[in-house]
């Protein structure tokens, strides 16, 4: 898949979603068609829906690529999102497949946690490596009063294991997929950029690819000496894969 037209093309309208949105409303799209798993469930973490976007001619020309995205509810529908906005991945994606400027490919949607977006999405591993009173300056901030941004601790490492064990057999037990690393990439804005990013460095033998827009990268502590960039740094100093079998977009 040409990676950065993609992005170019679908990032530009993203806003971060904080809260659930018209969760039970299927997504219209104006290109493919949305087959939705509703109340995916896992041991690992809350149900959610999954919308699994497949273009005109699926499956004809298959096997397809795959692209998993977080914040699921904000890429096909700005009818049913918390601010009217949309990443027009059905448009976009639909439009270059036709044109024959990257390969076919589907896209599936994952629903984010709402109020536990920021526990499913901050990279544990580096959230680990903080001490006691950093970690806890962390877990005490609010979003708005009363409502903490991490609802839940930490738990980004049980997400990632549902998308590797639980969601990727389940979607390539479903749809015609091409199964490698190869043909499997994660994406995400904001928390998601972090996350997605930090996919690839967990299973690199999953993930062949990460995109991370408008990343949240990551200044959430409210202070001069804010010791969350140097943990992810060094964490990605030891984990980040060599060159040559993986491709990353980022930027924030």
């Amino acid at each position: 898949m040409n990676r950065v037209r993609m992005i170019l093309g679908i990032g530009l309208l993203l806003l971060a979603n904080p809260d659930p949105v018209a969760a039970d409303t299927l997504p219209k799209v104006q290109s493919g068609r949305i087959e939705r798993l509703a109340d995916f469930e896992s041991s690992m973490v809350p149900p959610r829906h999954i919308d699994v976007w497949l273009p005109d001619g699926y499956p004809a020309h298959g096997p397809y690529a795959v692209l998993y995205m977080h914040d699921g509810q904000m890429l096909f529908d700005a009818t049913t999102t918390w601010n009217q906005q949309e990443w027009r991945v059905d448009e976009v994606a639909g439009a270059l497949i036709a044109a024959g400027k990257v390969r076919p490919f589907i896209v599936v949607g994952i629903g984010n946690a709402g109020a536990a977006r920021h526990s499913e999405y901050f990279p544990q591993k580096p959230f680990e490596t903080l001490d006691a009173d950093q970690q806890a300056t962390l877990l005490e901030l609010e979003r708005e009063p009363g409502k903490p941004l991490f609802a839940d601790g930490v738990y980004a490492d049980r997400y990632l294991r549902f998308v590797v064990e639980d969601l990727k057999p389940a979607i390539d037990a479903r749809f015609r997929t091409h199964r490698g690393p190869e043909h499997t990439m994660i994406m995400g804005s904001s928390m998601g950029g972090l996350i997605s990013l930090y996919a690839l460095t967990e299973y690199p033998q999953v993930f062949g690819a990460a995109a991370g827009l408008s990343t949240h990268w990551p200044g959430i502590m409210p202070q001069d000496r804010n010791p969350v960039p140097d943990a992810f740094i060094e964490y990605l100093t030891t984990t980040l894969p060599g060159p040559g079998a993986h491709r990353i977009y980022f930027d924030h």
